[in-house]
């Protein structure tokens, strides 16, 4: 059974969050900026990050 989940907490949980592809770590910011490379991780200094996925594989 799927739970029901309200849009702000989608918001809060999905929208502008990146991995981090090295270490994992979870980073806020704007997709322009994340494609530009202008945005770090703050554990490990990398560039590589993707966007969270919304469902488990």
């Amino acid at each position: 059974m799927v739970k029901q989940r309200f849009p702000e907490a989608e918001d809060r949980m999905f929208n502008r969050v990146f991995i981090c592809m090295k270490c994992g770590g979870r980073k806020k910011g704007d997709l322009i900026k994340v494609r530009a490379g202008k945005v770090k991780c703050r554990k490990c200094k990398s560039k590589q990050l993707r966007p969270i996925h919304k469902e488990h594989k």
